[in-house]
């Protein structure tokens, strides 16, 4: 029962990891400490309908940047940090195998201790030893390395003969939508449909396995989309039109065109975004709603990770894949005040979403959102009161950029109280009351 109840605490009632695909599309360039996604058309939506002065107080404010460089680890599972992330590539480019050519980094992540040293360490104790996990690649071999980092030594390292199946990076997919406008069967196909190439967007909707001519590959699929008066390209698809790249070296393997007949979809309508509207939406005008938390809120956050709430601790921080970790919940016994375990780590393992058409172009649609790009990697600022609550604490993720070099996801995370004494949420038994 505790472990039910904590799961829909942490998971459900306190916090939101808010995943938009767009993401992927950001520079990786991003300068520390934050590089902050401006969205003109997230506001508030209590302030667009609002007809009263008083939506005033509604008015989210920027959020106060974070300065992550000087940062240091508090607790034996805490993310790694800018300079630790730092110290990762300095290894890494003095160490022989890659002092020619720095290898494309995929992923940088806290090696974690053993769980046995984790559950017998306490605050004060002497943090235990740091170590990071890499997975890099490099003239099409996976590279899977542990960087000691009080050492600054790298204790193992292991080979994959093939590149396998590594997530995708940003690197990976903005190079994989150029290949198509080299390829002159694509060219003379979208021609022929009329459509001009500066019209055009294409990317690898998901990663896989397409058949066992491709076994060992890092292979995906690429789709293109018209992008004319419309930034809802997603609405304006080139049906039928498919090309099969090799990531490693940007050739198409295979080329699919069979929906010539199918037309575009026009683009009237399908601008989504508020500041496009021609007219306000016809309803009866909204006043603002506000929950009060004239105390402020009952949680706090220590060291930056750990959270207390009530008779509730545990550790949370961002991860590059699972998105949001949540480690060592522990909750205070009512009766003898003493700390009990309840869970060790929970996480979203997958998001995974299977289209399941046959046709050549949606067969193989089948996003794994962790595995194939990171929930991490994906996700996009929270907006402050439109995301979050008032008295929400935001969370940053610290990860790495192909190159290696650390960046900043700024509001990543953002934990709240949520009211749960809503009707929808109580739940008794009429006929108890016959037995009393």
């Amino acid at each position: 029962m505790e472990k039910s109840s904590c799961i829909h605490f942490c998971f459900i009632s306190c916090l939101v990891l808010f995943i938009v695909v767009g993401s992927w599309y950001r520079s990786t360039n991003s300068s520390l400490p934050n590089s902050t996604l401006q969205t003109p058309w997230s506001t508030s939506k209590n302030r667009i309908f609002s007809n009263s002065k008083a939506s005033s107080v509604l008015e989210t404010q920027a959020q106060t940047s974070i300065d992550h460089s000087a940062e240091a680890p508090h607790h034996p599972l805490d993310p790694l940090t800018v300079q630790e992330i730092n110290k990762v590539r300095t290894i890494l480019s003095s160490y022989v195998p890659f002092s020619f050519t720095f290898p494309t980094i995929h992923t940088v992540l806290l090696d974690e201790p053993d769980k046995v040293q984790v559950l017998k360490w306490s605050k004060g104790d002497a943090l235990l030893p740091r170590k990071a996990q890499v997975l890099a690649l490099l003239n099409g071999q996976s590279h899977v390395l542990t960087v000691d980092l009080d050492s600054s030594s790298i204790t193992s390292h292991a080979i994959n003969s093939s590149s396998g199946y590594p997530m995708l990076s940003v690197d990976d997919i903005l190079a994989a939508s150029k290949v198509p406008f080299s390829n002159a069967e694509f060219n003379k196909s979208i021609a022929a449909r009329g459509v001009s190439s500066s019209d055009l967007i294409c990317l690898p909707p998901s990663a896989g396995w397409f058949g066992p001519n491709e076994e060992g590959k890092r292979v995906v699929k690429v789709l293109c989309y018209s992008k004319e008066s419309t930034p809802n390209f997603y609405m304006r698809p080139i049906e039928g039109l498919v090309m099969t790249v090799d990531l490693d070296t940007l050739v198409v393997l295979k080329f699919s065109d069979t929906g010539r007949e199918i037309p575009i979809p026009k683009s009237t309508d399908t601008d989504y975004r508020y500041t496009a509207q021609t007219k306000e939406p016809q309803m009866e005008p909204l006043n603002p709603i506000s929950i009060e938390q004239p105390k402020g809120p009952s949680f706090r956050v220590e060291d930056g990770h750990i959270v207390k709430w009530a008779n509730w601790v545990f550790h949370l921080k961002a991860d590059h894949r699972a998105g949001l970790v949540i480690s060592r919940v522990m909750v205070r016994d009512s009766e003898n005040g003493e700390l009990r375990d309840v869970m060790y780590k929970g996480f979203a393992s997958e998001f995974f979403v299977p289209y399941m058409d046959l046709d050549e172009s949606w067969y193989f649609k089948s996003y794994m959102d962790a595995g194939e790009y990171g929930l991490g990697m994906s996700a996009l600022p929270l907006v402050p009161l439109n995301d979050c609550p008032r008295h929400s604490y935001y969370m940053d993720g610290i990860f790495a950029t192909p190159d290696g070099n650390p960046f900043v996801q700024p509001n990543m995370i953002c934990l709240f109280e949520r009211y749960a004494g809503d009707i929808s949420w109580r739940h008794s038994e009429g006929l108890l009351t016959d037995f009393q």
